[in-house]
């Protein structure tokens, strides 16, 4: 979508369990419809021709539906569902899903009997499943979380709490990133991925969890660059927030993300 359009024609995407339209532009809609039926590859090369915040709304254009229908049959959050493809895939952009549809990160494991493929991650050349359509990875995903044991306990939670959802992933080591947890809970607020539970507003979580979620602590080996990464934001951005005088850090610093 051209930054510059100052004139929306707006196009209502109605999910199909009754929940609240989440409106996008024309523009986003029809970049999702063209993208559709395209080979990974060509998706690719069309989403780079769009700007971070538009591809993650193409994103949810593309699989919103199909989170839902996981939901429905594995009581997983659909907006969680949809955060961890957006954050795993980086919105379809990321290697991974380019040359192996894998949306969700998911290694090979053992008893894994499908294609694999090779690829860097915590070390180099990791094995991960590799699928032949999308609509697979996104079935895989719920298996994975549904059969294993480490996971029980998230089932016990309400669907519509995409807050405990979140870090009851982290904690049961879905991902190492100790930001894991917020970052999941920043997309599903900032796309308003809630609306795919059935929810009519996002969670009202505590001062302490939003302060988490709103400064970080500075890490050994962290850079500006680094972090601004991680958290979606320009290195401009960063410093002009937090009004620092120069890029160095010290470990234990606390910087502002809003």
């Amino acid at each position: 979508m051209a930054r510059g359009l100052s004139i929306f024609f707006v196009a209502l995407f109605l999910v199909s369990c009754g929940s609240k339209k989440v409106v996008y532009s024309g523009d986003v809609k029809r970049t999702a419809n063209k993208i559709e039926h395209k080979s990974p590859k060509k998706s690719v090369k069309k989403l780079a021709e769009l700007d971070a915040h538009t591809r993650m709304k193409v994103y949810v254009l593309q699989y919103a539906e199909m989170a839902q229908i996981e939901m429905k049959k594995f009581g997983i959050p659909a907006s969680i569902t949809l955060a961890q493809g957006l954050l795993e895939s980086q919105a379809g952009m990321g290697e991974l899903a380019a040359k192996s549809n894998n949306h969700f990160g998911v290694k090979c494991h053992k008893g894994w009997r499908g294609p694999t493929v090779s690829h860097d991650d915590d070390a180099k050349g990791e094995c991960f499943r590799k699928y032949k359509k999308v609509e697979q990875s996104y079935r895989d995903h719920s298996e994975f979380l549904r059969y294993r044991d480490r996971y029980s306990k998230l089932f016990k939670m309400k669907k519509t709490d995409y807050v405990s959802w979140a870090h009851g992933l982290k904690k049961a080591g879905y991902a190492t990133d100790p930001q894991y947890a917020y970052k999941l809970i920043s997309l599903i607020e900032r796309y308003e991925l809630w609306q795919f539970d059935g929810s009519k507003a996002p969670l009202k979580t505590s001062k302490k969890s939003n302060e988490k979620k709103h400064n970080y602590k500075v890490q050994q080996g962290d850079t500006l660059y680094s972090i601004a990464k991680k958290f979606d934001l320009s290195v401009e951005n960063l410093v002009h927030i937090n009004s620092l005088n120069s890029t160095d850090l010290a470990i234990g610093q606390q910087l502002k993300l809003k």
